[in-house]
């Protein structure tokens, strides 16, 4: 599997992306801020990872996806590492990342991965999103605030 950013002549991977985050303008606003990340079999994209950074020596993973039909692989970790390795490259000191209350999964994925719980953002989905989010029979409404000491 290669991870490489993307093309300036490739276009986002939007519909992958948007299995991690389900508004397309939210998705299309980060993009076009931050950096995007694919992994890719045979040039077929599995997976992708965006990056941004929101504060001096602080990066944040808005985003992160593995195609659902290569999902349980072990992708999502090394999506998860290969992240952590370019905040190294560009001597960034912090990593974030934020997931959704009902998101067990990656819950679990990223504090495997070392990080830690810094905060809860209360009823962030409401404020953002105009639909309602279930995951895992759950209402997804709060936004769990992670990060990573490099």
């Amino acid at each position: 599997m290669e991870i490489r950013l993307l093309k300036a002549t490739e276009k986002p991977p939007l519909e992958l992306l948007l299995l991690a985050d389900p508004s397309e303008a939210i998705v299309r606003e980060y993009l076009s801020r931050g950096k995007c990340y694919v992994a890719a079999i045979s040039n077929e994209i599995i997976g992708a990872f965006v990056l941004l950074q929101t504060r001096p020596e602080t990066i944040e993973i808005i985003n992160i996806a593995v195609r659902e039909d290569c999902q349980g692989r072990g992708i999502g970790k090394k999506l998860v590492w290969n992240a952590i390795e370019k905040a190294k490259e560009e001597r960034i000191k912090t990593i974030e990342i934020g997931t959704g209350n009902s998101s067990i999964g990656q819950l679990l994925l990223y504090q495997k991965c070392g990080f830690r719980i810094t905060g809860i953002d209360r009823d962030f989905f409401i404020r953002h999103y105009d639909e309602e989010i279930y995951e895992n029979g759950i209402q997804c409404r709060d936004m769990i605030r992670l990060s990573f000491d490099i």
